[in-house]
């Protein structure tokens, strides 16, 4: 049996580590099988050496979180107890280093995670910034605060959304309305982001004035695109065609953020993917960045974590499968 034994000088951040009803040190306690106990201003961690150690590293991590003003919820415990285990918990010093932006409610807008926060200082860095990753990640989210970000600043006059406009699978048919009400549905998780970061009534007025469009990637097609901070959702589902045609729009003063996810690709069978081509045409450009996020950098209900992984495991399975019984039938 070993000991470790962890000074914490403010009450607060040892709250916070334990959590509602101390369900964070629970969980801990679960996963390294370990007690962790509390007592004035140390906190005491038993059980064999090399769980101990595992312990302390976490419980360390965590605590550099809640001395940076992070409520510590058990999906940062999950992301941490991930870091550990690769061995990368010193990466903890990399998070949400810096605030984005800030929301109508008040709300810091940070990164919540390793690789959420290359995504975001790849954007910073460079002209053109590929966002690749499954859902949940923070990818359109991100990308949205930063482009708020960049006019606050008037680095740039204009936002630009946009997005092809593919059916996930379902066919919605002929949709009312003009312009704005036929592409709204499709960039509903563009809407969102923007109106949790400058209101329903701002965003309004800069639609109104022209300092943020909307509109499906087809309408991009002629134009140069100046001073602005474009985002491209949901690329995966862009041809290859679309694609370059996106890319040569970007003009003087301007940023692009193209955000997919290529485990979810709703093209018609036969149709390559237009980011797939793109990520090794221009991967080697200066001024291009192409940032991979994965089950780890998901920001949603922890069991989406768990699905995502789930669902990789299954794919790669079947590809191992698929393999062997192509080899087999060569061999034969």
């Amino acid at each position: 049996m070993t000991e470790q034994i962890i000074n914490v000088e403010r009450m607060e951040h040892m709250v916070n580590l334990f959590g509602s009803f101390d369900e964070n040190i629970k969980l801990l306690e679960r996963e390294y099988g370990v007690n962790i106990l509390f007592r004035d201003t140390e906190l005491k961690i038993c059980g064999d050496a090399e769980n101990v150690l595992y312990a302390k590293s976490a419980v360390e991590a965590l605590l550099q979180l809640a001395a940076r003003g992070e409520q510590i919820s058990q999906q940062n415990v999950n992301y941490v107890i991930s870091l550990v285990r690769d061995g990368q918990e010193d990466k903890i010093a990399q998070m949400g280093k810096d605030v984005i932006c800030v929301t109508t409610r008040g709300r810091p807008v940070k990164a919540k995670t390793v690789g959420q926060q290359k995504y975001v200082d790849a954007i910073q860095n460079n002209i053109v910034t590929l966002g690749i990753g499954p859902a949940g990640t923070g990818k359109t989210y991100l990308a949205v605060a930063c482009a708020v970000a960049a006019f606050r600043e008037k680095t740039i006059n204009r936002i630009i959304l946009t997005r092809p406009a593919v059916e996930a699978g379902e066919k919605l048919g002929f949709l009312p309305g003009d312009l704005q009400n036929k592409v709204d549905p499709y960039l509903r998780p563009l809407y969102d982001a923007l109106f949790d970061m400058l209101g329903p009534e701002a965003y309004q007025r800069y639609l109104e004035r022209g300092n943020i469009e909307v509109a499906p990637l087809a309408y991009m097609r002629g134009r140069t695109l100046d001073d602005a901070f474009i985002i491209l959702d949901e690329a995966q589902n862009t041809t290859p065609e679309q694609m370059k045609m996106f890319l040569t729009r970007i003009g003087f003063g301007s940023k692009a953020v193209i955000t997919g996810d290529i485990t979810q690709i709703d093209l018609p069978d036969g149709k390559r993917s237009g980011l797939k081509d793109a990520m090794q045409i221009i991967k080697n450009i200066d001024d291009i960045a192409i940032c991979t996020l994965d089950y780890r950098d998901v920001v949603r209900h922890e069991l989406v974590s768990r699905i995502i992984k789930a669902y990789e495991s299954y794919d790669m399975q079947r590809q191992s499968k698929e393999k062997r019984k192509s080899y087999g039938k060569t061999k034969g």
